[in-house]
């Protein structure tokens, strides 16, 4: 973090002290040879102070996450009492134009980081983010949903034993606090690497937009830029009701048998060992098969297909949390 604040520069512009810029970060064409633009939106406030960098989008069908990033811009949250605001609602703008979570080329941008120059079209993005985008940010928030039907409690995942990140996770105040481990090639993995401060949130699921997922992902912006002294005073702190339930270890329950998937409780909820969860039924009325809790937890996530297989993940319980751990 600069003593004062100088000149940014971003993709060769000039930002500076107190301006705002939407730069576009443009990398490929469609094969229509229409130009693609990322748009890029920059808000600095003229006194010094951190740089936190805002992006959603990565995966192109997580659409609570743009619409997270959007209401920040929208409601004017992104520009700063102190230090520089980055903003990129959509970084897959290719997956989100054909509201899938890879590249065109099939390719996921979350396993692509930090990138190779001479890659694959996801790889090229992730390069260029991480060279001329990445360095500048002092904290970073990223927000995603859940994928393949599974629907995520609103959460904050963090690394495990990374207490710097935990504490902001606090902050942050999402129902849920997850320690995850990294993955390998991921942009969290690649914060992690450059000492990089960020929270991924987790909330709702692909290609639906859920008002509680949002609300619960911007206040808790909301509480992190006033925690860092760049929330300005017209905007109130978002009151909190109950702190974030940390969550040590979970698992996946699987389901026994293929068939239709009825769910019974809701996401979110805490449930005691051997409570009833769903059913699983043949399309013939003639087998009906119970899923139960394995162990006392909360439910982080539920699969809301209507059909599975024998071996899909159905939900995400907790087995171990800060609290009773």
């Amino acid at each position: 973090m600069a003593s004062e604040q100088e000149d940014l520069i971003i993709l060769d512009q000039k930002i500076g002290p107190g301006e705002r810029k939407v730069i576009d970060f443009s990398i490929a064409k469609l094969y229509t040879s229409t130009k693609v633009e990322i748009p890029v939106i920059i808000e600095r406030a003229k006194k010094p102070g951190p740089t936190v960098l805002i992006t959603a989008g990565i995966h192109g069908d997580e659409i609570n996450g743009v619409e997270i990033v959007r209401q920040l811009i929208a409601k004017k949250i992104n520009r700063p009492k102190i230090g520089t605001i980055i903003c990129i609602p959509i970084l897959n703008i290719f997956g989100f134009l054909n509201t899938q979570r890879e590249f065109p080329d099939g390719k996921d941008l979350n396993r692509k980081f930090p990138g190779t120059k001479t890659g694959s079209l996801a790889s090229r993005v992730a390069y260029h983010f991480t060279k001329s985008i990445l360095p500048h940010a002092d904290y970073c928030l990223d927000f995603h949903t859940g994928g393949a039907s599974r629907f995520n409690a609103p959460q904050v995942r963090v690394k495990p034993n990374d207490e710097g990140s935990l504490e902001l996770a606090k902050i942050f105040n999402s129902p849920f606090t997850v320690y995850s481990s990294l993955i390998k090639n991921s942009y969290r993995a690649t914060c992690d690497q450059k000492n990089i401060p960020v929270l991924l949130y987790e909330g709702g699921k692909s290609l639906e937009s859920h008002k509680d997922i949002v609300t619960h992902g911007v206040e808790g912006v909301m509480r992190i830029l006033n925690h860092l002294d760049m929330l300005r005073r017209k905007f109130e702190v978002p009151e909190t009701t109950s702190e974030t339930v940390v969550i040590e270890k979970s698992r996946w329950i699987r389901a026994q048998r293929s068939g239709l998937l009825h769910v019974k409780i809701p996401c979110n909820k805490h449930v005691e060992k051997g409570e009833f969860l769903a059913t699983i039924t043949d399309p013939y009325g003639t087998m009906r098969h119970k899923v139960i809790a394995p162990n006392e937890g909360y439910i982080i996530n539920v699969n809301q297909a209507p059909i599975v297989h024998q071996g899909d993940a159905i939900f995400h319980i907790s087995t171990e949390t800060a609290t009773n751990g």
